[in-house]
C-alpha cells in the first residue's frame, strides 16, 4: 500500500524532532526531508546538519520511515567551452553532489534519492542535453550500486512530462534509476493522470502530489490539479511507494504554516486511499481533529 509522505519545504523552521512528532500526530507514516548539503543552513531539519545515528533514532522511536531524501542536483549544465570545456571546467559537480546524497541516504537508511534533468540552453539540440544528463546519471547510478539507494528523477523544466521521464529513465537503462512524478507538473504541462500513471509503470517508484488553484498553491483537494483521480490512477495501478504531499512554503513565505494543511492533506490522502487509517495512526488523529 501507498505511504502517505509529506516534503519538509512544508516546514523549514522546524528541527527534525519537530517532523517526525508532527509527522505521526498528523497521521503520516513517513517524510520526505529536503537537504541541501553539509553546509547549508537553509532548513533547520536539513538532515545533513545532525549525526545519521540520531536522524534514525528520532524518526524510529516515532515510527515515521524516512523514504525519500530529496536534493535540487540536476544534471543540465552545459560544458563550456564545447569539448576543451571537459579538460578545463569542473563538469562532474552535480554528480558528485548526488553521489555525496546517496552516501548520506545509506546513513540515514533512506531508500530514495530525487533530483531532477531540468532545462537546458535553449539553443542546444535536445538530443545533445539529453546524452549528458544521461551520462551524469549512469555515473550517479554506478556509486549507488551496492548500497540499497535508488535515485528518482522528477519531472520539470525540460522533462516536465511523463513521456519525458520516460525518456530518460529509458536511456539511463539502469536498474536503480526511476521516476518521481509529480503530478501538479504534469498537469500543467497537459498529462493525463491515469495515462502518465499507465506509461510509467513499474518504474514510477515516488509519486508527489500538490494541490493550485489559479497559479497559487492551495490546500490538497481545493484546487484544479487533478490530485484524487492521481491517487486513485496509482491504487489501481498497485503502486506501493511513497506518496508524498508538497507545500511550498519555504519558497513562498506568505503560504500558511504547516500545521494549518498538514491535517487536512493527510486525512484527504486516507480517505482517497479508501479511508483505511492504521490504528497506529488513528489516535493522533483523532486527537488532533479534536484540537484543530
Amino acid at each position: 500500500m501507498m505511504k502517505p509522505s509529506f516534503s519538509t519545504v512544508a516546514c523549514p523552521e522546524w528541527t527534525l524532532a519537530q517532523v517526525a512528532e508532527r509527522a505521526q500526530a498528523n497521521g503520516f507514516e513517513a517524510v520526505e526531508l529536503r537537504t541541501f548539503g553539509d553546509d547549508s543552513t537553509r532548513f533547520a531539519c536539513d538532515p545533513a546538519l545532525t549525526g545519521a545515528e540520531k536522524v534514525r533514532r528520532l524518526f524510529g522511536d516515532r515510527g515515521i520511515e524516512i523514504l525519500v531524501l530529496a536534493t535540487g542536483v540536476a544534471f543540465d549544465e552545459p560544458v563550456l567551452p564545447p569539448v576543451i570545456g571537459y579538460a578545463i571546467s569542473d563538469t562532474e559537480r552535480s554528480v558528485r553532489a548526488a553521489q555525496h546524497a546517496i552516501d548520506l541516504a545509506v546513513a540515514i537508511e533512506c531508500p530514495f534519492v530525487r533530483v531532477f534533468g531540468f532545462e537546458p540552453p535553449a539553443n542546444e539540440k535536445r538530443a545533445t542535453a539529453v546524452s549528458r544528463i544521461v551520462k551524469r546519471l549512469r555515473a550517479v547510478a554506478d556509486h549507488a550500486h551496492n548500497t540499497g539507494i535508488r535515485v528518482v528523477i522528477e519531472n520539470g523544466g525540460a522533462f516536465g512530462r511523463a513521456a519525458d521521464l520516460v525518456e530518460l529513465v529509458g536511456r539511463c537503462g539502469d536498474p536503480l534509476i526511476g521516476a518521481c512524478y509529480n503530478v501538479a507538473i504534469g498537469h500543467e504541462f497537459g498529462d493525463d493522470v491515469a495515462s502518465a500513471v499507465e506509461a510509467l509503470g513499474d518504474r514510477l517508484w515516488v509519486a508527489r502530489v500538490k494541490d493550485h488553484r489559479d497559479g497559487t498553491p492551495c490546500p490538497l483537494g481545493e484546487g484544479r490539479v487533478p490530485c484524487e483521480r492521481f491517487v486513485r490512477a496509482l491504487a489501481t495501478a498497485g503502486f506501493d511507494g511513497p506518496l508524498v504531499f508538497e507545500w511550498d512554503r519555504a519558497w513562498l513565505a506568505n503560504l500558511a504554516p504547516a500545521e494549518e494543511v498538514l491535517l487536512n492533506a493527510s486525512a484527504r490522502l486516507w480517505t482517497w486511499l479508501g479511508g483505511h487509517v492504521p490504528n497506529s495512526k488513528m489516535s493522533a488523529m483523532a486527537a488532533r481533529m479534536g484540537t484543530a
